[in-house]
């Protein structure tokens, strides 16, 4: 089956990651996280896509023959710039806005997700194509990542922080929150708990799965023999990417 590569930030990807092995068994996935870089929702643009390229690189040294971009943010910022250089497919996380909007049934819908994803060219021609029709309240998750790479996903303190993000979409009366980063599934748990029952999550990942093996499918992708095999490479420790992992 194929080799893929699949990268972000951080340990978020795992979220993205987990979707793709479920529809995925038998494949090959090399795993890259950047967490000596990590948060890239405070980076410019230029670091994101050089940092992206250059972890692209170690990907198809790796073996693999598609990518997935499990970040928002370097989506948003490099996923361009990929696809014109590099002759494999590319796949990228996108906000679900669209689903959200169709299924909303306050006329409110949230989006969850980092400074950079929010200010991105390719979020904002989604929201203006599929917004129209419900008011999009927008929060950035402020100490999500952090909460993540930090295995801090209950308690006090994280509680607190993430109650901060969701508490004005909540009060908006948003029925439907968007997540737009590959971290905050792993706070879903602490922020079911907070929000009313009536208040659906919705995470991109399955979506990006669904894609990612049609992608495959349509390529005919194979290495011949089944290799089910997961390699796991950071920037940085790799301890919380470890721990992570074995949860998935």
């Amino acid at each position: 089956m194929a080799t893929v590569g699949v990268f972000d930030s951080g340990s978020g990807g795992l979220s993205v990651l987990r979707e793709i092995r479920k529809l995925l068994p038998d494949d090959r996935f090399v795993y890259y996280s950047d967490n000596a870089s990590c948060p890239y929702g405070d980076k410019s643009p230029e670091f994101v896509t050089a940092r992206s390229r250059d972890i692209t690189d170690f990907l198809i040294s790796r073996g693999a023959q598609a990518v997935v971009v499990a970040c928002n943010t370097a989506t948003a910022a490099a996923i361009g710039t990929l696809r014109s250089l590099y002759d494999i497919p590319f796949i990228g996380m996108e906000p679900a806005i669209k689903p959200a909007v169709s299924a909303s049934r306050s006329g409110v819908v949230g989006v969850l997700a980092t400074a950079g994803t929010l200010k991105a060219s390719k979020y904002l021609d989604t929201k203006r194509r599929c917004g129209t029709s419900v008011r999009i309240v927008e929060g950035v998750g402020r100490g999500f990542v952090e909460l993540v790479e930090s295995l801090e996903l209950d308690g006090p303190r994280a509680e607190s922080i993430v109650r901060e993000a969701v508490g004005p979409m909540l009060s908006a009366g948003a029925d439907i929150i968007v997540l737009g980063c590959t971290h905050y599934p792993f706070l879903l748990p602490l922020l079911r708990r907070i929000a009313p029952p009536e208040v659906s999550f919705y995470d991109p990942a399955p979506a990006v799965a669904r894609r990612l093996r049609v992608v495959l499918q349509e390529r005919g992708m194979s290495l011949g023999e089944p290799y089910p095999h997961t390699e796991l490479h950071a920037s940085g420790p790799d301890d919380t990417l470890k721990k992570l992992f074995s949860i998935i």
